[in-house]
């Protein structure tokens, strides 16, 4: 039995094979996930490791609520207590991001192999991230039976009149005083009975 040996450029060639690019997902503290982030940017800059560390994300996507009777467009974390890495795995990488403050750990059966994110996970996860306006999902049809839960006719029922997708809002016949009364209201101020 003969023993190949190496060269120098072959065994290069196999740890780039493994030293590619990938995310992967890191546990923190709730609610310190800008902190992290912010942590781990200036991490990788002092440490001038920017060569493993490419990207660092907080996951976020736009929703809309109703606050005192007006639509506000907010940011929400998609996951909280994670933060997503792009990087390349190595001992230092893993180091700098492992002892970040407020970083518990990667996401992984073992603590100390993280385990990347598929090509997928990561595609549909950025995709959600780019979308600049939150679309409106509206579950109402004509003639459905909806609860108003917000504004001066709250805890009334009534029946969906007319629905407008692009706007997000609904037209609803309320029962004022015996008679049927049509009042314009976001989609988020009913909900299905």
């Amino acid at each position: 039995m003969t023993t190949m040996k190496t060269s120098p450029k072959q065994k290069q060639a196999q740890e780039g094979m493994h030293a590619s690019r990938q995310w992967y997902a890191v546990h923190t503290y709730s609610g310190y996930e800008e902190a992290v982030a912010r942590y781990l940017k200036q991490r990788v800059e002092s440490l001038a490791i920017g060569d493993k560390i490419f990207n660092v994300i907080v996951p976020k996507e736009k929703r809309i609520r109703i606050k005192g009777g007006k639509r506000q467009t907010i940011e929400e974390k998609t996951y909280p207590g994670y933060v997503l890495v792009e990087m390349i795995l190595t001992d230092d990488s893993w180091y700098v991001v492992r002892n970040t403050p407020r970083v518990t750990g990667f996401v992984g059966a073992d603590n100390t192999k993280p385990t990347p994110l598929s090509k997928e996970e990561v595609e549909s996860l950025l995709a959600r991230l780019g979308q600049d306006e939150s679309k409106f999902q509206v579950d109402l049809r004509v003639d459905d039976l909806v609860k108003i839960t917000d504004g001066p006719f709250k805890d009334y029922d009534g029946k969906v009149a007319e629905v407008d997708q692009e706007k997000g809002k609904v037209k609803v016949m309320v029962p004022v005083f015996g008679r049927d009364t049509a009042v314009e209201l976001d989609s988020l101020q009913v909900k299905k009975v």
